[in-house]
């Protein structure tokens, strides 16, 4: 027991050591949790210890990454995604699995089930890492975005044929029509379950914990909720994650879902963080240094011909920009390879030293992934024109222009007064529909974030004549405030204030002007009043 909460303590110190420093360097966090976990199984001897207890709690990060999917993914959205789920996920996956398929088997001359075994891993590309990412940045928004979130889940739906066959190549017992009977039964069982009873449970077990008012009460029911789903699926010879998909989905139509992605968030990225450092803890890292230049060659080569696959699917259907960006987020090699690689040796299909190849292949990957979608911007800029800037933006030749953060409805009022005016504006905006209507509208609008360095520095900030931000969130409204004054302390930002309180958050910044529209409009008001008393001819 002191064994295993020194291997945590340390797991947890380490990594929020290297995260610090990687973060002043714009380093993703997930290399620090990789980079703990192979300091902590390779320079210190634990005499034996079990690192599988971490292993196991990281296990479940996925489960819950695979659970806010869920959340998000109601019915009406699963059937607007019809397209990107079983038309280009499918095609993805059987696609690279051939192609992988060839490239092991007759160029590496790799035994056929091994090279069967290989290719289905290395289809599949890193829900962990590009959804994060996708999501932080807003990009899940975006055309690209939306397409590699459909290209994902498929893949991770596809991990559960995927780990039956592995099975199947080991049973002597069970033919294949016995195999996909009894895979199709048990399918059947846990969609019904879930979609009927199971929706009723969950719906009422939400309700009435929720009305208890009792925060840890309505937690305990979504932690509830999720492990027994991911347990049912688990016993019925599905993946964790299937199960807790599926809770997902149906919790998106209980009217529970923003809340519970809200609550469990905090967790969730902790419980990846542990699934990052057992990721770590399987690098042996002599084999890696003395190895480096093949398993980096072999990475490329596998991200290279992978990427090739999606983006000529893609192209088909879409602009040659979302084609190149989606094939590079998704070109890498996922998290689920783990799982299949180690269920293969369990099942002596492939060996120790191949086992161990192929598991640092798959780490090298997850190494450089943060580092491919941080800068998709830029690297797609080098096959296509950039329409969707978002954290890239040319730099704008503009000087004494003003910045407009958002274009909601004041931010058009805005906009058009400026332009009524002939003052200089540019729009910046997290929205994209927002953004597309700015520029149908003949705006030089932006797709990006004005808390980003890149942003302010393409959009010119430090020349700018004022940064009026008009969006509506208080904590979007300080955390803009403060990017914009770290970069360019005398800039004349003029903040919107719906209430007194709002004034107080913000005092300590340094904004320059504040308008109160409790105080503007009360001034409109008056005004009109007066014109009506002093005119009653008017009326």
């Amino acid at each position: 027991m002191e064994q295993i909460l020194l291997a945590i303590f340390l797991a947890i110190f380490l990594a929020t050591l290297f995260n610090i420093v990687f973060k002043r360097y714009g380093i993703s966090h997930i290399i620090g949790y990789i980079l703990s976990g192979t300091v902590v199984s390779y320079a210190f001897n634990f005499n034996g210890i079990d690192i599988r207890s971490l292993e196991l709690i990281g296990e479940f990060g996925i489960v819950f990454l695979m659970f806010t999917i869920g959340l998000e993914l109601n019915f009406s959205k699963i059937k607007k995604m019809k397209h990107e789920l079983l038309a280009n996920g499918l095609m993805q996956v059987l696609l690279s699995t051939v192609v992988i398929f060839g490239i092991a088997f007759y160029i590496f001359d790799i035994t056929f089930n091994t090279s069967l075994i290989v290719a289905l891993a290395f289809s599949l590309s890193s829900t962990a890492i590009v959804l994060t990412y996708l999501k932080e940045s807003k990009d899940i928004h975006t055309p690209y975005g939306k397409k590699s979130l459909g290209i994902l889940i498929f893949q991770d739906l596809a991990v559960i044929p995927i780990l039956l066959l592995i099975t199947f190549l080991t049973n002597d017992t069970l033919s294949i029509t016995e195999v996909v009977a009894q895979t199709l039964l048990s399918a059947l069982v846990i969609v019904l379950f879930m979609f009927t009873i199971g929706k009723v449970m969950v719906k009422k077990l939400l309700e009435y914990s929720a009305k208890t008012g009792l925060e840890e009460l309505f937690l305990g029911a979504v932690f509830s909720i999720v492990i027994g789903a991911s347990l049912l699926a688990h016993d019925l010879g599905f993946t964790y994650s299937l199960g807790a998909f599926i809770a997902g989905v149906i919790i998106a139509d209980t009217g529970y879902n923003v809340k519970v992605e809200s609550d469990i968030a905090s967790y969730k990225d902790l419980l990846l963080g542990a699934f990052f450092f057992s990721v770590g803890t399987k690098i042996d890292a002599l084999y890696f240094l003395t190895h480096l230049h093949t398993i980096t060659a072999i990475f490329v080569l596998v991200f290279v011909f992978k990427a090739a696959v999606i983006y000529l699917i893609l192209k088909r259907s879409s602009d040659t920009n979302s084609a190149v960006k989606t094939a590079l987020a998704l070109g890498s090699v996922g998290e689920f390879s783990f799982a299949i690689f180690a269920l293969a040796l369990a099942n002596r299909l492939i060996s120790q030293e191949m086992a161990s190849v192929l598991i640092l292949i798959t780490v090298i990957s997850m190494i450089l992934t943060p580092f491919i979608v941080n800068n998709i911007y830029k690297l797609s800029s080098f096959f296509a024109k950039e329409f969707y800037e978002s954290d890239v933006i040319t730099p704008i030749q503009a000087a004494n222009h003003t910045v407009i953060v958002g274009f909601n409805t004041l931010g058009r009022v805005v906009a058009k007064q400026l332009h009524e005016k002939n003052i200089p504006f540019v729009i910046i905006s997290d929205n994209l529909p927002h953004v597309k209507l700015a520029r149908r509208l003949g705006f030089q609008g932006y797709f990006g974030h004005l808390d980003k360095k890149p942003v302010l520095e393409s959009l010119k900030v430090e020349d700018a004549s004022s940064v009026i931000i008009t969006t509506h969130k208080l904590h979007r409204k300080r955390l803009i405030s403060e990017a914009v004054l770290a970069y360019n302390k005398d800039a004349n930002i003029i903040v919107k204030l719906d209430t007194t309180e709002e004034r107080k958050e913000l005092k300590d910044i340094g904004i320059k002007s504040f308008i109160d529209s409790d105080i503007e409009v009360g001034k409109l008001l008056v005004d009109e009043a007066s014109f009506r008393y002093k005119h009653p001819q008017s009326k």
